[in-house]
């Protein structure tokens, strides 16, 4: 791995956001192309951070900063990664469902995906089905359900439902997330996939598109 390269990889792990910028703007000036900063330093960071976090070493907190790092040398490579016409692994809609006005968690998430290469179509909260099916037909491949409350987890079956009936379940994979959200629901409303926290969430979208 090119020093400068590593350099990136270990200013994403303490969080270090500006200087993840400006060694991203190095790495370019020394000629490294945009394709191999991001997946050698940047996504490969973003993987030993959900690693960390599910081993107890990282918390959110420390994910959080190591996503917004990623993110601030993101902001330098994209520009670079258009020209080079780089396609994301897939796009992903996410949000959390009508009536549930809760971001965090569902922030978290759109990041340690953004981070795994994913291009984020992030629709906000309190959306409405209409927004996920509209999403659909923009090319989003993955869909992400989120609801932090009891009382809206059943806006998460309805939504899956408009998609179906609008005949496009075939098209996307569905993964849903929350606090009171359980594998079990996720079965029962027939959703693709649960996950219980951002990088098992992260781990996850990269299965539908593998």
């Amino acid at each position: 791995m090119e020093s400068i390269i590593s350099e990136i990889y270990d200013s994403i792990l303490e969080g270090r956001a500006n200087e993840v910028a400006e060694k991203a703007q190095v790495a370019l000036d020394q000629g490294i192309p945009a394709t191999v900063i991001l997946n050698e330093g940047m996504i490969a960071a973003m993987t030993e951070v959900g690693r960390f976090f599910e081993e107890g070493d990282y918390f959110v907190p420390e994910m959080l900063i190591a996503a917004r790092a990623m993110q601030a040398g993101l902001s330098v490579l994209r520009p670079y990664l258009v020209a080079e016409d780089v396609k994301p692994v897939g796009i992903i809609a996410i949000g959390t469902v009508r009536g549930d006005m809760h971001d965090i968690g569902k922030n978290l998430v759109a990041m340690m995906m953004e981070g795994a290469g994913f291009e984020i179509v992030d629709l906000g909260t309190d959306v409405k089905p209409e927004a996920f099916i509209d999403a659909i037909h923009k090319g989003a491949t993955v869909i992400g359900l989120s609801a932090l409350l009891t009382t809206t987890m059943p806006k998460i079956g309805e939504t899956i439902k408009a998609i179906d009936d609008a005949g496009l379940r075939d098209r996307v994979k569905i993964m849903i997330g929350g606090a009171p959200v359980t594998a079990e629901y996720a079965q029962q409303i027939g959703a693709d996939g649960y996950a219980a926290d951002a990088s098992q969430a992260a781990r996850l979208a990269i299965s539908f598109v593998e």
